[in-house]
């Protein structure tokens, strides 16, 4: 069971949401593909902490690297039509930690529309 979580992108219309759980719904029969490590822009930006509020304490990181070491790299990530990582970063974070090259990924050939446009990421439920 996969516990809610989003992929939020910035736009015009304000932030918009996906839900994590329909990702992979949606993705499920995409063909799996072995994409690069050092493809992997987010590696190199911002990615949990781009949104108002957030921030790296020690105990943000702490639940990160558990996260990371609980993870299953069977499980391919998702990208979007561009190559953006839409769910896996922690997967993606375990293969550097683990010195792998490539790692299994589907990618949309169409962007699925948002859950949510314009919204606040405190006031999206995780509760489920």
């Amino acid at each position: 069971m996969i516990r809610p979580q989003y992929y939020f992108r910035q736009s015009d219309l304000g932030l918009l949401a996906w839900d994590i759980r329909r990702l992979v719904e949606l993705s499920r029969d995409l063909p799996i593909q072995h994409v690069s490590l050092a493809d992997i822009a987010e590696l190199d930006e911002t990615h949990w902490y781009s949104h108002e509020g957030d921030s790296p304490t020690c105990r943000s990181l702490l639940q990160h690297m558990q996260l990371i070491d609980e993870v299953d790299l069977g499980h391919p990530i998702i990208l979007d039509q561009d190559g953006r990582v839409m769910d896996g970063m922690h997967r993606v974070c375990k293969a550097v930690r683990q010195s792998k090259s490539k790692l299994p990924a589907v990618q949309f050939v169409i962007n699925p529309d948002p859950d949510f446009v314009g919204c606040d990421p405190k006031e999206l439920p995780y509760d489920d």
